[in-house]
């Protein structure tokens, strides 16, 4: 639905209740074995919405010539009724090993580990007996790189739920988890002949970095402040490029994490959000947003809470509102890719995500997944389609993403707790994350009795070193700079409370204490 606010077309948002009326109406969902699906199969329909940009420009060679996969694209032929295959290499479900799978899983909203549990199970042939709409003789057999078209339209209906794309012709496609995709995008977006570069933050995902480097991109950082990467210095540095002492191109990708920032812990506000957007639109970068800690957005730090937050949501609604929209829900040009993954809010293993863009990119995006990884693996998407849309459903989905913020927040607040009892506040501080699993801390090397004969660098290493002594692993802030060759002045550990018990976490932290202070001389 469409409504004017100031003169302005605004597509609402549609409801859970909106979803699952369409879905009604539109009656089972029955595919065989590889069955093409897209999202305009499953969206609401878009009239009034602008069409994306075309983005040929932004393409590299590599991705602008690859041809569309001739085997994937017969498989079309097999939705005709009456149609007997000889084309395909598609084995027999008959010689699948697996008969049925079994799982017990939470009963939504109540997911601790001491409630009580459902049986799930799957068979090999739900479809042909009508008891499910997926089984193991499709999910177990080849498929179209997009993925299913079972978890196509979960996805396609979550991503209408929580982002809304304001333009027509946007689309999911399944990942296998956000590294792999973010190696697929870089190579569609940037060629090593070309001397392109990306732009992220100054400190920023090391494996991001890791995968950038060897497709000889080079990859330049952005100063940042609490809230993450500053537009103003992003402007700057675009406006001011010479090519020559750069040795690469101008930048037009702009990769960013902006939500609970891997390392830094920061997270970008909407206006934050609105003015890089804007940025981007002036120089004409494509983003790529990279958001495994969407919904791990926090209420704020209370250094000694009396009674529960007044700010945890209570409804979907609520929670789905109180979220920072994200970059794919300002996108008025269809010039981001979004990344998300079901790594940090479900299970790493299954290395199941998805990016959202406009069809044009999803369309290069697929042809390079035809023939990088055909699409992610059948069990994860089976496995994963029994949990989130035959069990959970979309609200018993939010309700856990809901829960899962409530116990990292708990989380959060203990570190955080053990840091400001702890730490030497005289030469350690730090901002409480507001999202995500990582805090950053920042060590002042000008406080250190050998600065500056001493290397902000080699005193890093030695506190790293005692740490390490002391039985405890703090992630080094070098490890995650995008220009490493440049000369830092700064010091900065980062520390995750995503997995060690709140007990370890204290003893953990003053261990650290310990190392810091060793090295600086201090009581």
């Amino acid at each position: 639905m469409s409504v004017q606010q100031n003169g302005v077309v605004v597509h609402e948002r549609p409801s859970i209740t909106d979803i699952m009326e369409r879905r009604a109406k539109a009656g089972r969902l029955v595919t065989g074995i590889a069955a093409v699906s897209d999202s305009d199969m499953f969206k609401a329909p878009t009239s009034g919405k602008p069409k994306a940009k075309n983005w040929d420009s932004h393409l590299s060679p590599e991705s602008q010539g690859r041809p569309p996969c001739i085997l994937k694209q017969a498989s079309g032929y097999l939705k005709v009724p009456g149609m007997i295959s000889l084309g395909g290499g598609f084995p027999s479900s008959e010689y699948f090993p697996y008969s049925e799978i079994s799982m017990r899983v939470p009963t939504a909203p109540a997911f601790a580990e001491t409630d009580p549990t459902q049986l799930v199970t799957i068979g090999k042939h739900d479809i042909r007996d009508g008891t499910s709409e997926y089984d193991l003789s499709v999910a177990l057999n080849y498929g179209q790189a997009t993925g299913s078209p079972q978890m196509t339209r979960f996805i396609t209906e979550h991503t209408e739920l929580m982002f809304n794309p304001p333009y027509a012709d946007w689309q999911i496609c399944q990942t296998v988890g956000s590294t792999s995709a973010l190696e697929q995008t870089v190579r569609m977006l940037c060629d090593r002949a070309r001397k392109d570069s990306i732009l992220t933050e100054e400190y920023t995902f090391a494996t991001a970095l890791e995968t950038i480097a060897p497709l000889g991109v080079k990859a330049f950082g952005v100063q940042m402040d609490g809230e993450g990467l500053l537009p103003e210095s992003m402007d700057q540095t675009l406006s001011e490029w010479n090519e020559d002492a750069r040795g690469a191109r101008k930048p037009h990708v702009l990769y960013t994490v902006p939500s609970g920032q891997n390392p830094t812990g920061a997270t970008q506000g909407i206006q934050r959000r609105r003015d890089i957007y804007a940025v981007c639109q002036k120089h004409d970068l494509y983003i790529i947003e990279d958001e495994p800690y969407y919904y791990l957005q926090m209420p704020a730090y209370k250094a000694q809470p009396t009674a529960p937050s007044s700010s945890d949501p209570t409804s979907v609604e609520t929670f789905i509102a109180g979220l920072v929209p994200a970059f794919l829900s300002i996108d008025v040009d269809g010039r981001v890719l979004r990344m998300d993954s079901f790594s940090k809010v479900l299970v790493p293993g299954s290395r199941l995500g998805w990016i959202t863009a406009s069809a044009q990119i999803v369309q290069r995006y697929q042809r390079h997944a035809e023939v990088a990884n055909q699409g992610p693996s059948g069990f994860s998407q089976l496995m994963l389609w029994k949990l989130l849309d035959e069990t959970w459903g979309h609200e018993g989905y939010l309700r856990w993403l809901m829960d899962l913020r409530m116990h990292y927040t708990r989380r959060r607040d203990a570190l955080l707790a053990v840091c400001d009892e702890f730490l030497p506040r005289e030469v350690v501080s730090w901002t409480p994350p507001s999202s995500g699993m990582f805090l950053w801390m920042k060590v002042d090397p000008a406080k250190h009795p050998d600065y500056p004969r001493r290397s902000a660098l080699d005193i890093e290493e030695e506190i790293f070193h005692h740490a390490i002594d002391n039985g405890v692993l703090c992630a080094r802030g070098s490890w995650f700079r995008t220009e490493p060759g440049t000369p830092a002045s700064e010091i900065f550990f980062r520390a995750t409370y995503a997995s060690a018990s709140e007990e370890a976490m204290g003893t953990a932290i003053q261990r650290l204490s310990m190392a810091i202070r060793k090295s600086f001389q201090l009581q």
